[in-house]
């Protein structure tokens, strides 16, 4: 499983207050304990609002947690080339706006972003409220490489999410105490259009949303996309942040064996054996 949305509140770093807000530590240590039921491998780690745009908890976190995490990170308006690059050695490999919570220039970003994707092939995250993915939509759609957070909050940006994921763009399955939306049917249209456009995240540790991950949301996703569970699993969150995709065999994991024979097989008799037929056919009595 690849967990494609986690924030990291170590308190060894500095956090910014947000709208009145300070959340409690969550560790890394905290995440494993949580997720150590299922097969977690590798994720991406986001920065959240209250962090900032600090790096240093987010490079520290990265060399952790290891191979096959990677990094979202807000950048400052005036980050230079070279730090850009610094970071993508570190497994950086996302930009995140967060437009729900922050009023910003939505220009200055794109722009910011274009550089970005053109320096190091990073893309998009986009935290932002359904109610204003309509009106930006013209501007979204001309980024390089997209992805939406939490299915895009609402069922009113659905027709607009369909239309940037025709496109593109990628969404993730996450955050799903925090919507205001049919997640199930959500994804499976989603789905319908691009299968590998969604990607599932824990959103742990849940910050201000109405309910943290719960273990039966692996089984919502199941529901929406069925067999291709594993892409939304996996595979999909891979290949955006350009990991390498696991090889699957196509073999039967556990084939049907033959039935053992516990008696001898039935012998071929000579034709010689076999019953003869009397001499001569009878014919049928008449009936009058």
């Amino acid at each position: 499983m690849f967990d494609s949305h986690v924030h990291i509140i170590d308190p060894r770093y500095p956090l910014v207050e947000n709208q009145g807000y300070l959340p409690k530590p969550y560790t890394i240590g905290d995440y494993r304990k949580r997720m150590a039921r299922f097969d977690v491998d590798g994720g991406a780690v986001v920065s959240a609002s209250f962090q900032g745009t600090d790096s240093t908890y987010l490079t520290a976190a990265l060399a952790e947690l290891g191979e096959n995490w990677v990094g979202v990170i807000n950048l400052p308006a005036d980050v230079t080339d070279e730090r850009i690059l610094e970071l993508d050695r570190a497994g950086v490999r996302g930009i995140r706006f967060n437009l729900k919570r922050a009023a910003v220039d939505i220009v200055t970003l794109t722009m910011q972003a274009v550089r970005a994707y053109e320096l190091a092939g990073w893309h998009v995250e986009l935290y932002i409220d359904g109610s204003m993915l309509g009106s930006l939509e013209p501007v979204i759609s001309k980024l390089p490489a997209l992805t939406i957070d939490h299915m895009g909050m609402s069922d009113d940006c659905l027709p607009y999410l369909l239309n940037l994921v025709d496109r593109g763009a990628r969404v993730k399955a996450s955050g799903f105490g925090r919507v205001s939306m049919d997640v199930e049917r959500s994804m499976r249209r989603v789905h319908a259009v691009n299968p590998g456009a969604l990607m599932f995240g824990s959103d742990l540790p849940g910050n201000r949303a109405g309910r943290p991950f719960r273990d039966a949301d692996i089984e919502i996703i199941g529901r929406a996309v069925g067999p291709d569970m594993y892409r939304v699993l996996e595979d999909n969150a891979r290949a955006c942040y350009r990991l390498p995709v696991k090889s699957r065999s196509s073999d039967d994991p556990a084939p049907t064996l033959p039935i053992p024979r516990v008696e001898s097989p039935t012998l071929r008799l000579h034709r010689s054996e076999l019953p003869q037929p009397p001499d001569r056919t009878r014919p049928l009595r008449i009936i009058e």
